[in-house]
């Protein structure tokens, strides 16, 4: 996984702190191959709890992690309890990493 144990222990508390603490979050793409270059942070979070808006959501959490990790690219593929399964989903469970 090529992430810094600083940047794990500030994508965990930017989530709890939008999300709850109870949110799970995954790294999944090219950054969790130790033998990859580059790419951008791509990131898998559920929540137990329904979201009013749950792109809106996912684009702070986002915009927020980009801002404190200096400009590096941050996908945030975000699902609470009513969000429609997607294949997307499906892979970023099988394959992410729980941070």
């Amino acid at each position: 996984m090529r992430l810094l144990p600083e940047h794990i222990a500030l994508i965990k508390r930017v989530s709890a702190d939008i999300l709850g603490a109870d949110a799970s979050v995954r790294l999944f793409g090219s950054r969790v191959d130790d033998q990859a270059r580059g790419g951008d942070i791509d990131l898998y979070i559920e929540t137990p709890h329904p979201l009013d808006n749950r792109a809106v959501t996912a684009a702070r959490v986002a915009a927020t992690l980009e801002r404190r990790l200096g400009g590096r690219r941050v996908d945030v593929v975000l699902v609470d309890p009513v969000t429609p399964p997607q294949a997307v989903h499906a892979v970023a469970r099988a394959s992410g990493v729980v941070l």
